[in-house]
């Protein structure tokens, strides 16, 4: 019998609203070092792929509260907390940092959004290019009777991607291709909501000709689709570690285990340390065109079958 039929009314709790200074009394020393080691609930805010690499970040005589990546769209990432409501000050340290970082996921973070900084970002948006992202966050905490404190971060800022992507195409030559990666890759989200939803956090489909997804750890590491130049496909390891030495030696401890790491993957691999680049990759390749939407159910399969190889491969090495 259910409540409808008993008549009986079910048990709810109410939901109650914390100070979040109740949680985290500081900012510097309690707030941002807990969303640095949780980017997850950041990362599931703003419907994107993220990694926090630095605390604290030095940019001339200041410094940034976050810095990290945007793994989706593959972009310098900051973030700029404020445990009390947004003022003209931290508007202007925003700006400051991310024209010292050359970020382009650029996320301020308050307990409350006044109404002339939320029209604010969202002009930044407007006139900024389809790469660059400003959201605006308000942090709350909330509990239920005796329950845990659970923090909630909610977007109240974000970026337009549609219409950026519509403006850029008016504006670019090569409009029509990106369309076509925006509307591969939103098709290939939908199949790893589905069938591999651990892989991505992604809400939103870019439109350049690859799709990063975070592996966690070792940190400055993804699992990218590509479409390459030439006509083929590729799935890769992709190694990104901030500095040229510091890729290559993790690189280099990988190279040394390349018989375990294809042993696992079941298959030769390419090993590419990318001459006059900082990055490396391990990759796959095949024939693929984006222009052949008639094999895009095949793409797909097999990015999702090499996409669980490297991940098995990776699993197999040591590279603590």
């Amino acid at each position: 019998m259910d409540n409808a039929e008993s008549n009986e009314e079910p048990l709810l709790g109410a939901l109650e609203r914390l100070n979040p200074r109740n949680v985290w009394p500081r900012e510097d020393t309690d707030f941002t070092p807990w969303l640095a080691t949780h980017p997850e609930v950041l990362a599931k805010a703003l419907g994107i792929d993220l990694e926090i690499t630095e605390m604290e970040h030095l940019v001339g005589p200041f410094r940034v509260d976050l810095l990290g990546r945007d793994l989706t769209f593959d972009k310098i990432l900051i973030v700029e907390n404020q445990l009390e409501e947004s003022d003209h000050g931290h508007l202007g340290q925003l700006m400051t940092y991310a024209a010292g970082t050359d970020a382009a996921t650029i996320v301020w973070i308050t307990t409350f959004l006044r109404e002339e900084h939320r029209q604010a970002l969202e002009w930044l948006n407007q006139q900024t290019g389809v790469d660059t992202h400003f959201f605006g966050v308000e942090v709350e905490v909330v509990h239920i009777g005796d329950s845990l404190p659970a923090p909630l971060l909610n977007v109240i800022v974000e970026p337009n991607d549609w219409q950026k992507a519509a403006r850029n195409a008016t504006a670019s030559a090569g409009s029509s291709k990106s369309a076509m990666y925006a509307n591969f890759w939103d098709q290939f989200l939908t199949r790893l909501r589905t069938d591999r939803p651990q892989w991505t956090r992604a809400t939103r489909a870019p439109s350049a000709n690859w799709f990063s997804m975070s592996v966690g750890v070792p940190p400055g590491c993804s699992i990218n689709a590509v479409f390459g130049q030439g006509g083929h496909l590729r799935t890769e390891l992709y190694i990104d570690r901030g500095t040229v030495e510091e890729t290559s030696e993790l690189f280099e401890r990988l190279v040394a285990q390349k018989t375990v790491f294809e042993k696992a993957y079941d298959r030769n691999l390419s090993w590419e340390p990318l001459e006059n680049r900082r990055a490396s990759r391990v990759a796959d390749h095949r024939d693929g065109m984006i222009e052949a939407t008639e094999e895009y159910s095949d793409y797909f399969n097999w990015l999702m079958e090499t996409g669980d190889r490297m991940r098995r491969a990776l699993a197999a090495v040591s590279l603590s």
